[in-house]
This record gives C-alpha cells, structure tokens and sequence, in this order.
C-alpha cells in the first residue's frame, strides 16, 4: 500500500464534499456585490467607483465605493454596529463563564467519585441532543416566571423591573455552552498522565500551584478547543437568542433574520459576508494560540 497514492474516486468525493460545503458561501459572497437591489438573481457588478448611487428601478447605476457599496451602508448603520455590538458581547462574556464553569466541571467528574456522578454524565448530553427551540421556551417559560415572581415580591415598577435583555441572553448561551466545553476537556484529561501532578506535589507544591503550572498548561490545548467551540456557537445561535432577547439586545442572526422578512438584498449578503470573515479571522487567532500550545507539548 503505497500512503502517498490517491484514489480518484477518494478525490472526487473530496471535491463534491468540499463543493457542497463552500460553494453556497462563495455564491452569498459574490451577491453582495449584485447590482439589483431585489437580490433574487445575478445582473452584474456595481458599476462605478466614483459617481454617486443612482437608483433606476430595481437596478444600481452606479455607487461612491463602487462594487463595496453595500459595505459602506453597514459602516454607516447605527443598527448593524449595535448589534454586532452585542452580538460580540454575549459570545465572549458566555464563552469565558462556559469555558470557566466547563473546565471545573470536566475536572471534577474526571478526578473525583460521587453518587450523581452518573447522573451528572447523563445531563451533560440533554442540552445537546434537544431541539434548540425546546430549551429555548424552556427557557424563556424560566424567565418569565421566576420575573414575574421577583417583581411581584420585590414591588419592581418601571427601570427596576427585571426583563430580558443582553444578560438573559448571555446566560442562555453559557446554559448550553457549558456541555460542549465540558466534554471537549474530558476528552482532553482522558490521556492525563497523573505522574506529572505527583511529580510536583513531591518537590513541595500545593495542589493549587500543581494546579498552575502543571495540570492547566497541560490540558489547555483542550480548554481553547472548548472555547472556541463555545465561541462559534454564541455567535451563529439564532433560535435560544430568539427566546431569550429583549428591547437593546438584538444580536446580527436576529437583525439578518428580520432583513430576510422583506426581502433578500445585497445588503444582507454583505452583512452576512462581513460576519463570516469576522467568524474566520477569530477562529484563524485561536488555532494559531492552540498550535502555539501544542507545540511544548509535541516536543516534549
């Protein structure tokens, strides 16, 4: 069997697969630069990079930017920087409490026997294998009770009231976050080797320096997949932020999701375009500090 030969059947299955999975982003990308304003099919580039937008029916003569018309727009709306605002928000405060919380609980069920350890296993898998909208009128029915209940016990009125928003949001994430992070750790401490720690321990560490500059740079590897992982997730949920946004906390799923309830324009394909690059450029960084982590490890 010679490792360096490629079958072609191997080969095209390859191509189909990779094909299937990029060729509608490549399509969303090259629509953004559409010249029809009805964005329903191809009629050319936006012509101009010097005259100003000149709308003749449904067809754009001409643009200040150009074929990047429609960027501009976005970096001149109020409503597209606010939500990705809060879109960035939510995913990086969930993504370091989930990554936090994870991380500990990965630990603890890895390390240490108890009676609802089974338990604990088993529940890690539910919010993973339910509908997302399942949990998430679970749990908006949540909130609205145990709201209602806080401000009928507390006399909350008017800005005191406890609503959804930005952190009812944000602790929905971190409630469906925490599984995914958990069971990438575990993955990582199953090939744990235990030596290290008592190697440590024996030149007179605590457990908590052991903990440090033992146990931590060793599984990290582990914690950064759990946390980009988690990161990725909060920024294209669409279906929980649903349940769970209120007035001010709209993310850019649920901006885009209200674009495409009129109609399909350039504009939404370049948002959408803006947010890929976005997603791409932060999961390039964390691979590369991933890598970076790895490599003391590899070499050792």
């Amino acid at each position: 069997m010679n490792p360096h030969r490629r079958s072609p059947l191997v080969l095209a299955a390859t191509a189909l697969v990779y094909f299937f999975l990029y060729a509608p982003i490549v399509i969303l990308i090259l629509y953004s630069f559409n010249a029809s304003r009805a964005n329903v099919r191809f009629e050319g580039f936006i012509p101009s990079f010097n005259e100003r937008v000149v709308m003749d029916g449904s067809t754009v003569k001409a643009s200040p930017c150009g074929p990047f018309h429609w960027y501009c727009d976005l970096s001149k709306n109020d409503d597209v920087i606010e939500a990705a605002g809060n879109t960035l928000t939510i995913a990086f405060t969930a993504t370091i409490v989930a990554t936090i919380i994870g991380t500990m609980a990965a630990i603890a069920m890895q390390r240490y026997d108890f009676k609802l350890k089974p338990f604990s296993q088993v529940s890690l898998y539910i919010p993973i294998v339910i509908p997302e909208i399942v949990m998430g009128i679970g749990i908006l029915t949540l909130f609205s009770q145990l709201f209602g209940w806080v401000n009928t016990a507390f006399g909350l009125t008017g800005d005191t009231r406890l609503s959804l928003g930005i952190a009812t949001v944000t602790v929905s994430h971190i409630a469906f976050m925490v599984p995914f992070v958990t069971l990438v750790v575990q993955a990582r401490l199953q090939g744990f080797d235990k030596s290290f720690e008592e190697a440590a321990m024996d030149r007179g560490a605590n457990e908590w320096t052991t903990f440090r500059r033992v146990t931590f740079p060793m599984i990290l590897p582990g914690v950064l997949s759990g946390a980009l992982l988690a990161f990725t997730l909060s920024l294209d949920d669409f279906v929980i932020t649903f349940f769970t946004n209120g007035p001010g906390s709209t993310t850019l799923p649920i901006y885009v999701y209200g674009l495409l309830r009129r109609i399909i324009t350039p504009q939404v394909n370049a948002l959408s375009t803006v947010w890929i690059l976005i997603v791409f450029v932060a999961v390039l960084l964390l691979q590369s500090l991933q890598s970076r982590e790895e490599a003391p490890s590899r070499a050792k």
